[in-house]
């Protein structure tokens, strides 16, 4: 027998060439591509007389050759094969292209099965291109419930279902994981029962029971793997802080923090005080006040005679964390600095010197904060802003510059309790739900292109108001196709015939990180009035002074990224706003871009995205903190999650460091699936 861990060239038909196709979807081995699971399925299992097949629906049908198949030769490269079928009930033309199998396999007076969708009127009915099998022949492609595969260029569904088919023959699927009690319980299939129904369901109804089999496992997994992170991290000990006094703190600043940062920071204090390393998340909307709650963290670290590091995810960001904390702190004798990697060698130098003698009390920073250079004196804190961004080992390596520091992480993306679940299955929450009071909501509007010459004198009039503007397109270069704004072309277009008077800047993902740095620094100074960008700006600079956002083709953008973006303007006195444009009449779309217009809870705005577009949207995948779930969808599958998390509960408790085979394979499938996911998962 083969091994889940072998090529897939070991199967037969699969060359280099093939290989590098498979490669393309992430499968390089028969476990990858046992694993590959069909994204859908057709029902060729019922077979319909001629006379009851709809117009542009697919179905499976049996008749008889009605002549032999004419072949004409139109020009080079096409051939047309035309040939009449019928049953009791009608009778069908049918037409294939550049098809020798079907003129020369299709004969007069035999019957065989046909799959195909109907197409004409009243003039006439045909179909093109069915596909077909003979009456007395092995149901492959008629007569059963074909798996529809994820593709890649090159790379057809009929090669992959071969190719699993023999990777399955050669190859035991992956070991059982779910204990036999807990597959009763839940009426879960048995491993390798599910992993064979998956690809050769045998109904309709075996295909919906393998594929909740398996969107349960992936839950499972991913469940107990967050539960062995709390256990061994409930494992660990650390001195408590014992000056929990946070009044001079307090008396420092020039506002009082809401109830929602009071009740966060009394979170953290209890934390700090308990012994244990702390591991919280603070999540709040955008301009709800994280940095003050980070302070008063920071703060007690240093009272503590701990150090403190907060990274950012842009140096621009950092920048701005250390020159509002700097203003804060210096008075209070607390000594910050910033190291990012845009600095000179000797000014890195000299910063690591000083971290390293102790005397910074609170560094901030980039990834520089945590490379092998940087060495703390007694990290006692970390925080992350932004904290999808930053991967499970980008963590880590910070945490271990210290002895089990504490660890805090910001996020200023609003999330579903549903995602939150399992984006931070491993970490306590503290949620900031109210606004800082003064802050005025940002009023949006959607509007469609006949507004243009109205949206143009607006963004005039802001810029007149000495404010600036961000604009906002969904793409980097013009696609003809799509019939999309390109931020090149636009802001090209925008300096040259619509504002040429005005300083139009331009700010894509495609620019060099210094470029980029460089573009947003320059705006935050006041250096250009509009600053035409894709959505590179989402997580990014602090400019109260930009008042408007108008983000172009907005149907493009998930409802959560629309709401990030938004966020971008309202960060001063001013009153701000945001327009969306949109040429989309889908009613369902325009519903969804009006309930933006509505609210500027984010938590609504989420749990709305969540549920018309999945997470794989919801911050975009690559950055998104989720693993890549094979099967489950977190907006469909909610119960099973819900099951498989006390599931995975009970199985801790009473089984976590068994010797079972299913418990030493759950051990081994959790290790995977972290190591998959790092640099994603958080």
């Amino acid at each position: 027998m083969a091994r889940l861990s072998d090529p897939v060239t070991i199967l037969k038909g699969i060359g280099p060439a093939k290989a590098k196709q498979f490669a393309q979807l992430n499968i390089l081995t028969l476990g990858d591509l046992i694993c590959h699971f069909p994204r859908g399925y057709e029902d060729r299992t019922r077979l319909a007389p001629i006379e009851k097949l709809e117009v542009d629906v697919p179905g499976c049908f049996k008749a008889m050759v009605m002549n032999s198949p004419r072949t004409s030769h139109i020009r080079k490269g096409l051939d047309i094969t035309r040939v009449q079928v019928a049953d009791a009930t009608a009778r069908l033309n049918l037409t294939f292209f550049n098809n020798k199998y079907a003129a020369e396999q299709l004969q007069y007076g035999r019957e065989y099965i046909f799959y195909g969708a109907v197409s004409g009127d009243f003039i006439g009915y045909n179909m093109t291109n069915p596909v077909f099998e003979a009456l007395d022949s092995a149901p492959v492609v008629t007569r059963r419930v074909l798996p529809i595969y994820p593709l890649t260029a090159g790379l057809t569904n009929a090669a992959v279902l071969k190719a699993v088919r023999q990777a399955l023959a050669v190859c035991d699927p992956p070991a059982e994981i779910i204990p036999a009690s807990v597959r009763e319980r839940y009426g879960i299939l048995p491993a390798e029962r599910a992993y064979y129904a998956i690809h050769e369901p045998a109904s309709m109804a075996e295909a919906e029971v393998a594929k909740k089999r398996l969107i349960f496992e992936e839950f499972f997994v991913f469940s107990a793997g967050l539960a062995l992170m709390r256990a061994a991290r409930a494992g660990k000990q650390c001195a408590p802080y014992e000056d929990l006094n946070l009044t001079d703190f307090h008396s420092a600043l020039p506002f009082t923090l809401t109830g929602a940062q009071q009740r966060a920071v009394e979170d953290i204090i209890r934390d700090l005080g308990r012994g244990a390393p702390m591991n919280r998340l603070v999540q709040g909307d955008v301009g709800s006040g994280k940095t003050m709650v980070a302070a008063a963290a920071a703060y007690c670290a240093v009272k503590n005679g701990r150090q403190a590091a907060l990274m950012a995810p842009t140096e621009i960001l950092a920048e701005q964390h250390h020159e509002s904390l700097n203003r804060l702190f210096a008075p209070m004798g607390i000594r910050t600095a910033l190291l990012t990697g845009s600095m000179t060698v000797k000014e890195k130098r000299l910063v690591r010197e000083a971290i390293e003698a102790g005397e910074v009390d609170l560094a901030v920073g980039t990834h520089a904060l945590f490379s092998q250079a940087t060495r703390y004196k007694n990290l006692g804190l970390v925080i992350t802003d932004e904290q999808h961004r930053f991967g499970v080992g980008q963590r880590a390596a910070l945490s271990s510059k210290g002895c089990d520091p504490h660890l805090l992480v910001m996020s200023a993306t609003p999330i579903p309790r549903t995602l939150a679940l399992l984006m931070y299955g491993d970490l306590d929450v503290s949620i900031l739900d109210e606004l800082p009071p003064g802050r005025e909501a940002v009023d949006t509007f959607l509007v469609g292109e006949s507004y243009r010459a109205r949206i143009n004198a607006f963004i005039r009039r802001q810029v007149a108001e000495g404010h600036q503007c961000f604009v906002v397109c969904p793409a980097v270069e013009e696609n003809e196709e799509l019939g999309i704004k390109s931020a090149t072309v636009w802001a090209e277009t925008l300096q040259q015939t619509v504002f040429p008077d005005l300083r139009i800047a331009l700010l894509h993902g495609q620019m060099k990180g210094a470029e980029k740095e460089a573009a947003m620094a320059a705006f935050a100074r006041g250096e250009a009035d509009v600053m035409v960008a894709t959505t590179v700006i989402e997580v990014g600079v602090d400019v109260p002074n930009a008042t408007l956002m108008v983000i172009e083709d907005a149907d493009r953008f998930g409802l959560s990224q629309l709401h990030q973006l938004r966020g971008r303007v309202g960060r001063g006195k001013a009153k701000s706003y945001c327009i969306l444009t949109s040429h989309n009449r889908n009613v369902e779309t325009l519903q969804r871009l009006k309930a933006l217009c509505k609210t500027t809870d984010g938590f609504k705005i989420a749990e709305e995205d969540l549920r018309l577009r999945g997470p794989g949207d919801f911050f975009g995948q690559r950055q998104s903190g989720l693993p890549t779930f094979r099967v489950a969808n977190l907006s469909l599958d909610i119960q099973t999650l819900k099951d498989a998390q006390e599931a995975s509960a009970a199985w801790i408790d009473a089984e976590g460091t068994a010797d079972t085979p299913e418990a030493k394979a759950l051990r081994e499938r959790i290790g995977e699936l972290f190591e998959r996911a790092e640099g994603t998962m958080n």
